[in-house]
């Protein structure tokens, strides 16, 4: 390994001649670009007595050696809105401590080879109108006068992005440290942590050599060595590390010339990329055949060292480089960085609070670190000190990821996945074969048999629809309609004309149980629970800013005992508001959630069916909407819950994991003659959006107050205190910021799927699509959106951008499918 002499030196930010702390409101562990950020951050919000540990210099790591790319735009919105502000913050970071972090915003070139690469820039470039930057097209002569060094052949569309750039690592970390002591935190470094031990007033005992400090709260920002410090405190991420490879080249006489400095050249399909850096061109690759680096952890006295250098891994995308700017072929190489990286299983942040432990957090595995610096420090920071952040990170929540299933295996095959379709586009509904499968049921295989594609749902194996005849099946993704649109069709057919069977058993499923469990639980949600056996209740609970943080169905099953339903994703993210409240004794909660399996048998036939197999009576007078029994089904005992997402007359019916098999044959064979078909996730998507019935993390989330989605009616404020109860009284009287509504769209070739813009005719941004499908029992494509509270009216247009288009929608008052609900209640 190679040893490299820091930038910058940390001189003035270690607390000289002061005594070594022990005690601090917060300790953030990791000296690198983002534990900075979260420290200078935390000091803005008003904490004092903050201190940082750093076990060498300052961006020892993996920040001090990247190449350090800042652009705004990004497929979530909301992470959209962090890189912006971070590269504001720059700015003023420079001006707040005269702290240079070398902005350089010539401006970057994208470029787009494919007709699907095309149709991902038109749509940023429609969001960038929403977001009000600046994003847009420009011909390919405008291009070449911006990069004359660029060849456009075989180019199909450019955009532009003033703000792109690069800024300087060190730098801007050492802006953010000197921001955050002027404001009273303490630096110090060369003091690393060598143990990390919970107290019973909840706070650390953060152990050092050079002494002990008791700190109310501890931030694992460590970088490359997050397992390590993580394992201190008795738990796993799952981050893997890998080798990435940049090379700067010595000066080029056409780039000398010019005396302006060029844009960066984003050519993804090319696999690369590539910038100015000096008077030469910087130029990096993800290349397909990637390198582990120590996987079984970081060695402890790593820091400034680079790794040996192996370009021939990367030789093909520098060729694609070379082709596409020849100037670059006749280049020297003036250096060489191979840097270690350290990769989550999808390439996002591990961000937010370790649900298993009491005032822990973590921010680590940001790949794009300087885009996202800002952003992330902020809303971390928000997370501590407010109890809850501003925005909707649940796609970057380390919470996504299950204690159970995101092993080492697994987490190695995603990184590497990752790593090497780096700037692979990512369609819409895709799903990653790397790692899979970890976790199946017992009715995985016959599903297969049936002709079942399965997507990863919360480690299992979850199925998402079935090939018909002459269909193969196999996943085709792509921004337009693709070949599972008509089998999923045929599936909503046969659910909405008969009867269909669609797989639940991934739904997150409590029992709570106990003397006092019902008051226990109307203590944590904000409807009331069932006082009477076999009834169920729809409620949301309330996030501490008066969102939504999540939906479940309670219902009661037995004096003293309840089975609670909620979002599969979201069970290790709900766990936090379950330990807000504190149970009396004898009240217990327990996942069944691997233990228990459930299908929702669904349709106007639903009835008939199951009638078959039980002798319990089903008629809507014995068992109507919203209840629920023990009954024997096929000669299996189950709870009935009389509901279905579908839309339609249906009843869920879990069963222990070890009956599902036997009840699945049993329904099918039972319901042959009806013309029972197994149905998918996608078309539940189908069926729910053109019903119009929301979904946790798309129409529920905790930046929604209850009355802008629906909910405020299932809020009820007359039982006493539960979660989030004085947030939502500071907002319940406020108008909506803007309302879900329901938008049918003139469409031919694609739907929306979330995240696009709406304009009003005239080019006003005023809303975005949260979740979006074809509806075939309606013949319309759907887009359940958030709009304006101004601009929502009965019949009321507006377009919307699909593939960055815009397209005409309609606002309906009511859903076009069972508007009334007859269907549910029949």
């Amino acid at each position: 390994m190679t040893k490299v002499t820091p930038a910058l030196s940390g001189a003035g930010l270690d607390a000289g001649g002061e005594a070594f702390p022990t005690h601090a409101r917060a300790v953030v562990i990791g000296g690198g670009l983002v534990g900075c950020s979260v420290l200078y951050h935390l000091a803005k919000l008003g904490w004092k007595d903050l201190v940082l540990l750093e076990r060498d210099e300052l961006t020892s790591g993996s920040t001090w050696h990247a190449a350090a790319g800042i652009h705004g735009l990004h497929d979530n919105n909301n992470i959209s809105k962090i890189q912006y502000y971070t590269m504001k913050l720059y700015k003023e970071l420079e001006a707040e401590t005269e702290q240079g972090c070398g902005i350089f915003q010539p401006g970057s070139l994208y470029m787009a080879q494919t007709k699907d690469r095309e149709h991902q820039l038109r749509i940023q470039a429609a969001k960038a109108r929403y977001f009000k930057v600046d994003f847009h097209e420009l011909s390919i002569k405008e291009a070449a006068e911006k990069h004359p060094l660029v060849d456009f052949t075989g180019i199909r569309c450019v955009m532009f992005e003033p703000d792109g750039g690069n800024v300087d690592p060190s730098g801007v970390t050492y802006a953010y440290a000197k921001g955050a002591k002027a404001r009273g935190a303490r630096i110090i470094r060369f003091t690393p942590v060598t143990a990390t031990t919970q107290r019973a007033d909840g706070g650390w005992d953060v152990a050092t050599p050079k002494g002990t400090i008791h700190a109310e709260v501890v931030v694992n920002c460590a970088g490359l060595w997050a397992r390590e410090v993580a394992k201190l405190a008795g738990f796993e991420l799952p981050l893997m590390t890998m080798e990435h490879q940049y090379f700067v080249t010595e000066e080029i006489p056409e780039i000398a010339a010019l005396g302006r400095r060029l844009p960066s050249v984003a050519d993804r399909d090319g696999e690369y990329y590539l910038r100015q850096e000096g008077k030469g061109l910087l130029v990096g690759a993800y290349e397909k055949d990637g390198r582990f680096w120590m996987e079984n952890g970081t060695p402890l006295d790593f820091g400034h060292e680079l790794l040996p250098d192996d370009l021939d891994r990367i030789s093909d995308n520098v060729m694609r480089a070379c082709a596409r700017i020849p100037a670059l072929a006749n280049a020297g190489i003036k250096r060489v960085i191979n840097g270690p990286m350290i990769w989550s299983p999808d390439s996002a942040a591990l961000f937010g609070p370790v649900p298993e432990l009491r005032n822990y957090y973590c921010c680590n595995g940001i790949i794009p670190g300087f885009s996202q610096s800002g952003g992330l420090g902020l809303l971390l920071a928000q997370w501590i000190v407010e109890g809850e952040p501003e925005l909707d990170m649940f796609p970057w929540d380390l919470a996504r990821y299950g204690n159970a299933w995101a092993t080492k295996a697994f987490t190695k095959a995603r990184a590497l996945d990752c790593y090497a379709h780096r700037f692979k586009i990512h369609f819409p509904y895709e799903e990653r074969e790397a790692g899979r499968p970890i976790r199946v049921r017992p009715v995985y295989e016959r599903q297969k048999e049936m002709g079942g594609v399965f997507g990863l749902n919360a480690g299992w194996e979850h199925n998402l629809w079935y090939a018909g005849e002459g269909v193969p099946p196999v996943d085709e993704y792509g921004f337009e309609r693709q070949s599972w649109f008509k089998p999923i069709a045929a599936e909503c057919a046969a659910l909405r004309s008969g009867v269909g069977v669609l797989d639940v058993s991934n739904y997150a499923k409590y029992i709570i149980e106990g003397p006092g469990s019902g008051d226990w639980l109307d203590r944590v949600v904000a409807n009331k629970v069932p006082v009477e056996i076999g009834r169920s209740c729809l409620t949301p609970l309330i996030g501490l800013r008066g969102g939504i943080a999540g939906d479940f169905t309670i219902t009661k099953t037995g004096e003293d005992q309840f089975l609670m339903v909620g979002s599969a994703l979201a069970e290790r993210y709900h766990s936090r508001f379950f330990n807000m409240v504190e149970k009396p004794a004898g009240v217990t909660m327990r996942s069944v959630t691997d233990s228990w399996t459930g299908f929702n048998v669904a349709g106007p036939k639903s009835r008939q069916l199951l009638q078959r197999l039980t002798n319990a009576d089903l008629s809507n007078e014995a068992f109507p909407f919203m209840r629920s029994r023990r009954v024997t089904v096929a000669g299996i005992e189950a709870i009935a819950l009389r509901v279905s997402f579908t839309g339609d007359l249906g009843w869920e019916l879990y069963v222990p994991e070890q009956d599902q098999l036997a009840l699945y044959d049993a329904v099918f064979k039972a319901g042959e003659d009806l013309g029972v078909r197994p149905v998918g996730g996608r078309s539940m998507l189908s069926m729910r959006v053109e019903k119009g019935y929301g979904s946790w993390s798309r129409e529920y989330s905790p930046e929604y107050w209850p009355q802008e989605v629906g909910l405020d009616r299932l809020v009820k404020l007359d039982k006493g205190d539960f979660i989030g109860r004085d947030a939502y009284l500071k907002i319940k009287d406020q108008e909506p910021r803007e309302k879900l509504v329901y938008l049918t769209v003139d469409v031919t070739t694609a739907d929306a799927v979330g995240g696009e813009p709406i304009f009003t005719p005239d080019g006003e941004p005023v809303g975005r699509v949260s979740s979006g499908a074809y509806g075939h029992s309606i013949g319309q494509s759907v887009a359940l959106s958030f709009i304006k509270t101004a601009y929502v009216q009965d019949g009321a247009e507006f377009d919307v951008a699909i593939l960055g288009k815009p397209h005409r929608a309609k606002l309906h008052a009511q859903p076009l499918f069972d508007p009334k609900g007859a269907r549910l209640r029949a």
